[in-house]
């Protein structure tokens, strides 16, 4: 009874409803508060604001969430292990990747279900903020994000790939024909960028600053998937990471230039929780992306 209590804080935490917290445990809502309010009583401590509704944690209860978690963690790590011993990996690898890595994920993540094959792989979207968070809170095993523009805390790193950056557009335009293109001349065009929240778009306004320009974008959108299809339509324009439009396959409706002066390249990696022992599927994933940098030319990377 004490671990599924501490999975019905996690998943509290998570959904920050009772009743889609019960549902993610597979309990009604009165079993799981039922629960909560037992482990208040065994602790002699509040757990959780009382209120019709969820409120957040009392400040007992947050330092409870976080053993929680951390057993919620160690209990799925041991289930993992268990299985590990008779040979075969089982469980989930919960891996968060940003927006701008989620076309190269594949080249690691899908060799290792090919591996795993008792392994769920569950790939979100994140942003690298959401990834620390989700690591900090045992919520992901992994993630896949930028290491240097705003390095993540309390984690292993392993670099995967150089991250270069292309500029995109139709291939009726004047500038298709070109071989590459100088950022000035990218950013007089009418370009269709990421939002700022995003950090693929902050690395760019920083390139431009450092190289004295402005970055004005005509539109902006909060995903790729927004880009492509703003610059299908015309006459918009982009700059991507040559990743993301690789991932597309070989589009025939757009074109991807290559940008120079500067040419700028960001480091995409792998990281994990700093924490020990890693979790088997975390573990897994490690030595298997380890394996994977190796056997590639040391320019190329993972992808």
């Amino acid at each position: 009874m004490f671990v599924r209590q501490m999975h019905y804080l996690v998943a509290l935490a998570r959904e920050k409803h009772f009743g889609r917290a019960a549902e993610a445990c597979h309990v009604t809502q009165p079993t799981l508060s039922a629960g909560i309010r037992k482990l208040e009583q065994e602790l002699g401590v509040p757990i959780v604001v009382r209120g019709h509704r969820f409120l957040g944690f009392t400040v007992e209860g947050e330092r409870v969430l976080g053993w929680a978690r951390q057993i919620a963690a160690d209990y799925e790590s041991l289930k993992q292990e268990r299985t590990e011993t008779g040979g075969r990996l089982s469980g989930t690898l919960r891996v968060g990747a940003i927006p701008a890595a989620t076309a190269a994920a594949p080249a690691l993540l899908g060799p290792f279900r090919l591996r795993n094959p008792d392994v769920k792989v569950q790939m979100l979207t994140l942003s690298s903020a959401a990834i620390q968070r989700g690591l900090d809170e045992l919520e992901l095993d992994a993630g896949i994000t930028y290491l240097d523009n705003e390095p993540l805390n309390r984690v292993r790193r392993l670099d995967l790939y150089m991250e270069r950056y292309v500029f995109i557009t139709r291939p009726d335009e004047p500038l298709a024909r070109r071989r590459s293109l100088r950022w000035a001349e990218a950013a007089t065009q009418p370009l269709c960028l990421l939002t700022p929240d995003m950090q693929n778009r902050r690395i760019i306004d920083h390139v431009m600053a450092a190289a004295g320009l402005v970055s004005k974008p005509a539109i902006e959108t909060n995903s790729f998937m927004g880009v492509w299809s703003f610059v299908r339509r015309g006459p918009w324009t982009s700059i991507v990471p040559e990743a993301s439009f690789r991932g597309l396959g070989d589009p025939a409706d757009l074109v991807a230039i290559p940008l120079v002066e500067p040419v700028h390249v960001q480091p995409i990696g792998l990281v994990l929780s700093d924490r020990d022992p890693l979790s088997p599927v975390a573990g897994a994933l490690l030595k298997l992306a380890r394996e994977l940098v190796r056997e590639r030319p040391q320019e190329k990377g993972l992808i």
